[in-house]
């Protein structure tokens, strides 16, 4: 500060108003900052904390929503499920139509352009009593374990994968063989470890003889937890689908294909009543992936804002207490000429300095964190530039708001009673 000497016009010396330059501020600021450095390094530590987790937020905000585009184009965008609702609303209907797909329904759907297979499925009703059980292994009690009745095309649509064995064909179905291929769970808990004994399992007393052991299903996992037998052999043992649950059918189409598909499959399985077919298309890519998009952006966006609302808090509280213990030190520059908002701007350079150095070691940490955490989940770690570059701005935003009621409180010290204390 500067004090230059000017006299009046009685004689007497004139002093004129003090003055701060840019200079002194900055210096000011820095000796405040530098003279307690663990206290400004906590001060600073909110800012870090909020402006690193707003960055690594938003940058896993970023590589997240990537990833869900890839396996939604991978898996969703490309498969149909299609209903049997000829019983829906007229109960005389149902008895009359218990299973409205056709028993050429694989082949009707798979011949229409872009479909990759098709298949129908129904879980068997065994009623309470029906147990599965494997011979000998397993004993007579029996385990209750789920049982679906489903095409050779339904296999191929759910992406099975057989660790042993192989999967039944058309050629059972037709001749309603009594063939199964069981989960390996399933497996397990039936004593079935090989195919080379020939295993057999009994469905409520039938027995079926078990051809394959399924390690995966890539669209229905589900599968891999029942018993899966040709629908010719259910409907000779068992009967249509119960009512309350129908069949379905489950199309894999190529990329892109799928609405297409959809529209064309209800006439294409019962041109005489297209109405007994609902087809449900997979919802529309863009319109998904925005939304979803949007859903993790308002929600991470939140979290980061309250972060950085914890960060300011923490500023302002430190400051707040260093105006309180620097009341002597700002008596003495009051009583020395420095003016009220000498002390304010000084405050503020100080709280702007913290929150400045606070957000580029934040947005530093917060990209550190994107990056490592795409490499543990072998992502693609995707950063926006705007986020990266404003990313200190909010931290030297931040300190200068959280700075300012300790400025404002400190300009308020009048030199006497500050002196006094």
């Amino acid at each position: 500060m500067r004090f230059p000497r000017r006299r009046g016009s009685g004689g007497a010396p004139d002093i004129p108003p003090s003055r701060l330059s840019a200079r002194d501020l900055v210096s000011e600021a820095l000796a405040g900052m530098l003279q307690r450095p663990a206290r400004s390094a906590l001060t600073g530590l909110g800012t870090v904390l909020g402006v690193g987790t707003f960055v690594a937020i938003l940058g896993l905000t970023a590589t997240a929503s990537s990833q869900i585009d890839s396996r939604f184009n991978a898996l969703t965008a490309t498969e149909v499920g299609v209903r049997d609702t000829a019983g829906g609303a007229d109960p005389q209907l149902a008895l009359q139509v218990p299973n409205a797909f056709p028993r050429d329904a694989d082949g009707r759907a798979g011949a229409l352009n872009g479909v990759v297979a098709a298949g129908v499925f129904w879980p068997v009703p065994l009623g309470e009593a029906a147990t599965v059980r494997s011979a000998p292994v397993a004993g007579e009690a029996g385990e209750r374990i789920p049982v679906v009745a489903a095409s050779p095309g339904m296999l191929r649509a759910a992406g099975l994968t057989l660790g042993s064995g192989r999967a039944y064909d058309s050629f059972h179905d037709g001749r309603a063989e009594q063939v199964a291929v069981v989960g390996r769970a399933v497996a397990a808990r039936l004593g079935i470890t090989t195919l080379e004994s020939r295993p057999a399992v009994f469905v409520g007393g039938h027995p079926f003889t078990v051809v394959g052991i399924a390690d995966g299903a890539e669209r229905k996992p589900d599968l891999l937890l029942s018993v899966m037998v040709p629908r010719g052999a259910a409907e000779r043992l068992w009967g249509p689908p119960d009512n309350a649950q129908r069949a379905r059918m489950l199309v894999v189409t190529q990329l892109g294909a799928a609405r297409q598909v959809a529209a064309e499959l209800p006439l294409a399985l019962r041109p005489d009543h297209p109405e007994w077919m609902a087809a449900e298309p997979p919802p529309d890519p863009r319109g998904l992936r925005s939304g979803v998009t949007s859903d993790l952006d308002q929600l991470f966006l939140l979290l980061a804002a309250i972060c950085l609302v914890i960060g300011a808090v923490g500023i302002a509280n430190t400051t707040l207490v260093a105006v309180l213990e620097r009341t002597g030190e700002i008596g003495l520059r009051r009583a020395l000429g420095a003016r009220g908002r000498h002390i304010t701007a000084q405050f503020l350079a100080e709280s702007a300095a913290q929150g400045a150095v606070g957000g580029l070691v934040g947005t530093t940490l917060g990209t550190l964190t994107v990056v490592g955490v795409s490499a543990l989940r072998d992502w693609t770690p995707v950063m926006s530039p705007p986020t990266v570059a404003a990313a200190p701005l909010i931290g030297l935003v931040t300190g200068i708001l959280a700075g300012l009621y300790p400025a404002w409180r400190a300009s308020r010290t009048q030199p006497a009673e500050a002196l006094r204390r």
